[in-house]
């Protein structure tokens, strides 16, 4: 009986001090842009999310809780929304969309055909973005860095 050996995963380990250098990457390339509200994809954007914030001076911060991939990091068949901010919310907004990764691309995408459903105008901003990842048209308006490799935040537990 033979055993299967899967083969090593490339990652990339961000500290925290690494995490901040990245937001301020993004707070860099979004100076200059005005934006009414912030929209967080739970979970893993909501730390970017508030430090980002911070940086660029907005307080008025919505979440859109969506599941698409389980915690061994495989995708289900579509996004599920499990909470989005009422379309009055969003309505002639310019939206700060903001998660930690653009893998699949299909969370963020997702999210923002509801933020244009509902009559804003979305930004994308993430810390990581994969092209050779994406099966989604287009690519964040704003990311940090470029990567193939698995990203392991410091914020997530067990990573």
């Amino acid at each position: 009986m033979s055993e299967t050996v899967e083969p090593a995963i490339d990652k990339d380990f961000v500290a925290w001090t690494d995490l901040d250098d990245l937001v301020l990457a993004l707070a860099e390339r979004l100076a200059g842009q005005t934006f009414d509200v912030m929209l967080a994809i739970t979970r893993g954007g909501l730390v970017p999310a508030g430090m980002l914030a911070y940086r660029l001076r907005l307080r008025n911060i919505l979440v859109a809780a969506v599941e698409y991939y389980d915690d061994n990091g495989l995708p289900g068949p579509h996004p599920t929304f499990l909470q989005f901010p009422a379309d009055p919310l969003l309505r002639g907004q310019r939206v700060l969309i903001v998660d930690e990764v653009w893998d699949s691309g299909t969370t963020i995408a997702a999210v923002t055909d509801r933020v244009y459903q509902a009559g804003g105008i979305p930004t994308t901003a993430v810390l990581h973005y994969k092209p050779s990842h994406s099966t989604v048209p287009g690519a964040p308006d704003v990311f940090a860095v470029e990567t193939d490799r698995w990203v392991v935040y410091p914020f997530k537990a067990g990573g």
